[in-house]
């Protein structure tokens, strides 16, 4: 999802590459377990979080969906987050003592927190940091490769582009066409070719770009 805010409200003013250092680090957010509660909707989950999760948990994709996400539909396009629950409006997988469940295989909305994407003209992104969204103090400073903590990661952030101008592509034939039964033929066949569609363990990336040529 995007927002369409002022970067001078919301970051330090500067972007960061890979290679950069950035004051993002909490320490292993030990005792504090803030931004894993009370975000609605916010931790948006991309067929590749999701496809993390399936295997996380040994679970069928029509299990995950059904147990651990919320569908909501913003600019015509259905979008999966993770459910929050109880009167804090918790992660579904927070433990009791505010620690996370899923640690190794979290969104990728978890792993940056708090940085944000910043989607550029030209193509392609860069990281900012959100400096009002982690109240955990004194923050250190880290390499944005290794706080983002993902595999492969050349290869995930050219996925990140493709999925990002995807759903560009979509947003706007839904513009275009403005015909409900058609937005609901598109995203049920988002759903199912890009999520409910098991991908094969370690052949995601592959098997996603094979999806997006025929969808």
């Amino acid at each position: 999802m995007e927002r369409h805010v002022s970067m001078e409200e919301i970051s330090d003013g500067k972007l960061y590459g890979l290679g950069d250092m950035v004051r993002a680090d909490c320490g292993g957010c030990e005792g504090c377990s803030t931004c894993c509660k009370g975000m609605g909707q916010s931790v948006v989950l991309d067929p590749l979080d999701f496809h993390r999760l399936c295997l996380g948990l040994k679970a069928e994709p029509k299990q995950v969906m059904a147990a651990a996400v919320d569908l909501h539909v913003e600019k015509g396009i259905i979008f999966l987050s993770l459910k929050m629950s109880g009167p804090e409006e918790s992660c579904l997988f927070l433990n009791e003592e505010g620690r996370c469940r899923i640690h190794p295989f979290r969104p990728g909305f978890c792993r940056m927190f708090p940085l944000g994407r910043f989607y550029e003209e030209g193509g392609g992104f860069r990281y900012f940091l959100q400096v009002h969204e982690c109240p955990k103090e004194p923050k250190a400073k880290v390499k944005v490769k290794k706080w983002i903590d993902t595999p492969n990661v050349k290869e995930y952030e050219a996925f990140v582009n493709r999925w990002h101008d995807f759903l560009k592509k979509l947003e706007r034939a839904l513009q275009e066409k403005n015909d409900p039964a058609w937005a609901k033929r598109a995203n049920l066949r988002l759903l199912e070719e890009f999520y409910l569609k098991p991908y094969t363990q370690g052949e995601f990336y592959r098997e996603f770009g094979e999806r997006c040529k025929i969808t």
